[in-house]
């Protein structure tokens, strides 16, 4: 499995964060706040999948273009950033040790909770 950092991806997110377009909410409320399948298809059948690889900071080069396994660490709800999103996946890339990844997504954390240093 070879899964890179979606640069789209990251740019959407700081885009979004910047326009004020994001949840401050808890590490724990992810799993709550995580789109679900069915969300997921929605969004696919309307927005298609370029749009849908913008909301996940990985991309799996071993599977199929249009496939949602192909799209690794979501970061938001397809309408806003969620902080929880961000710290679940800063935590699942470090533990995989995709550094770029992690990386990444430490940069968003920052931009989240204000810190522009």
């Amino acid at each position: 499995m070879t899964v890179e950092l979606n640069k789209k991806a990251l740019d959407h997110a700081k885009h979004l964060i910047k326009q004020g377009q994001l949840q401050r909410d808890e590490r724990d409320d992810w799993s709550e706040h995580a789109p679900s399948a069915d969300q997921e298809n929605d969004y696919l059948d309307k927005h298609g999948w370029d749009d849908y690889a913008q909301w996940y900071l990985g991309v799996d080069s071993s599977m199929g273009e249009e496939t949602k396994g192909r799209y690794k660490f979501p970061y938001g709800d397809f309408r806003r950033v969620h902080r929880c999103g961000v710290i679940s996946a800063e935590s699942r890339a470090a533990q995989q040790s995709y550094d770029d990844i992690t990386k990444a997504v430490a940069e968003l954390h920052k931009l989240l909770d204000g810190d522009h240093a």
